[in-house]
């Protein structure tokens, strides 16, 4: 379990705030902050996350969850392993589901050569639990990305770099051949691919490369390529309408990388466009604790009601829950019901409290591919599903909410 000392989370900001800057991959702000947009209380309460979540590891409804990597997820009754060591479901009961966070390799800026219609023998995730054998400790009683060691978030950190300039070994192997394979293998049917425009001044056509890579490998009826604007881009409406007329139906916003409040009133004139187009909105929401600590005050909860509360119609999804600011963001779901909840990296006592506390119906599976394994998330849901009245739940979380959501997208 990772537990990031200050020398190695000084490292990884320094590279995060300069290398990857240098990238145009995150912009490092120097503005003071408004005590009411980001405080020492927002601080804190990150910082207790942190502790508590640690200290009630195993002590939930569930007990104690932790495996030897993503293949350790084999000592589950859900999941076997074939003859090369690789984690597939075997239980024809579990119903084909539907993955609404997913994304392919990245190459932008300089655009190293990336193929993505090329296979490999394994993936290797970006947090890759199964680097080593036997691989690391894998507690899904928390966040998951406090599984990963102080080297395997600064080789997360030195990738993302590479993604920009001269290539990454991960990302070869981020490809749609291997994405399907492991799809295959986890009963998942379809996978909504979400692409991030991240302002570059050039190599910033993500969407457009998957879009072509999908069509390319005659994937499009099980990878549906999704949007992405830069706020703050003269054509970010244009390129909207771009997007929605190919048959894009989902937009991604990612206020860290991006750097925006969600409830900028600059912001307005895309939600509006989203709806009027009959789009999604994906939000990255909350504070995963792995990104730069400068990004933190623009993903707390409270930033994304604004937009929640005066586009009632459009829908929008909280991606992660809210990730470390999940009790904030679970409150959200409550109280407004056009917010649905991506379930992707909570615990499994956090996902039972949102179960118990929030609309089941508004629940969506998603994995966050290639960062992690398919199977992290849906270990999840069928540990919290075993039991037999929560069938028809679980059918829900994993296919149902999604149809409901794009009902022209897929046919049930």
């Amino acid at each position: 379990m990772s537990n990031i000392n200050p020398r190695h989370r000084s490292r990884r900001q320094f590279l995060l705030g300069s290398g990857v800057t240098a990238c145009g991959l995150g912009l490092s702000g120097c503005d003071p902050v408004p005590a009411k947009r980001y405080n020492e209380a927002d601080i804190a309460t990150l910082a207790r996350q942190r502790t508590s979540e640690k200290a009630r590891s195993g002590k939930g409804p569930y007990g104690s969850q932790i495996y030897p990597g993503y293949r350790g997820l084999a000592k589950l009754p859900w999941f076997e392993l074939d003859k090369d060591g690789n984690l597939y479901c075997n239980d024809d009961d579990v119903p084909y589901s539907i993955d609404v966070h997913c994304h392919l390799g990245m190459s932008v800026l300089f655009r190293p050569h990336l193929d993505l219609l090329a296979a490999t023998s394994r993936v290797k995730h970006l947090l890759d639990c199964d680097a080593t054998d036997p691989g690391c400790p894998l507690d899904l009683d928390i966040y998951i990305n406090g599984n990963f060691s102080d080297q395997a978030l600064d080789d997360l950190t030195m990738s993302t770099i590479a993604q920009g300039v001269w290539g990454s070994p991960f990302t070869k192997t981020q490809t749609i051949p291997n994405l399907l394979r492991e799809m295959e293998s986890m009963r998942v049917q379809q996978a909504m691919l979400l692409p991030i425009k991240l302002g570059l001044p050039f190599g910033d056509q993500l969407e457009q490369d998957w879009f072509a890579a999908v069509n390319a490998g005659a994937a499009e009826q099980q990878l549906h390529v999704g949007l992405s604007v830069y706020p703050g881009d003269a054509t970010a409406v244009t390129q909207m309408r771009q997007a929605a007329a190919r048959g894009g139906r989902i937009i991604k916003l990612h206020p860290t990388v991006q750097r925006f409040y969600p409830d900028e009133p600059a912001l307005m004139a895309l939600y509006a466009e989203a709806q009027a187009l009959g789009l999604v909105v994906f939000f990255h929401g909350g504070r995963a604790g792995i990104e730069p600590e400068s990004s933190h005050q623009f993903a707390m909860p409270r930033h994304y009601e604004a937009a929640l509360a005066e586009y009632p119609d459009l829908q929008f999804i909280l991606g992660h829950a809210g990730a470390r600011d999940s009790e904030a963001m679970i409150a959200l779901a409550r109280r407004y019901d056009n917010a649905w909840l991506g379930i992707h990296g909570q615990s499994v006592t956090m996902l039972e409290t949102m179960i118990q506390s929030t609309d089941s119906d508004r629940l969506l599976f998603g994995t966050d591919w290639p960062f992690y394994h398919l199977g992290a998330s849906l270990a999840k849901v069928l540990i919290t599903t075993e039991v037999s009245s929560r069938r028809t739940l679980r059918q829900k979380i994993l296919r149902d909410n999604a149809l409901r959501l794009f009902p022209a997208l897929w046919q049930a």
